[in-house]
């Protein structure tokens, strides 16, 4: 029984880490610097995003436009 028991509070003292080794203590600086990275990173993500939805909406509008224009010519 108490095997049992040690196991199950093993399983929840468990590390949050994938491979079970502790998370390395960074200083504020190289926190700071991945943070900004990463946010490089999304703007760049937003920002090529937003040309897709651009490209699809002047798709979108051409398409609307050429069928307005072929009903009102046909």
């Amino acid at each position: 029984m108490t095997d049992a028991l040690e196991r199950a509070i093993a399983r929840f003292r468990r590390s949050p880490e994938r491979n079970g080794k502790a998370p390395e203590p960074s200083s504020a600086a190289a926190f700071r610097a991945a943070v900004e990275l990463r946010l490089s990173n999304l703007e760049r993500d937003v920002g090529d995003l937003k040309g897709r939805i651009n490209g699809l909406i002047f798709v979108v509008l051409g398409a609307v436009i050429a069928q307005v224009l072929l009903r009102l010519f046909a």
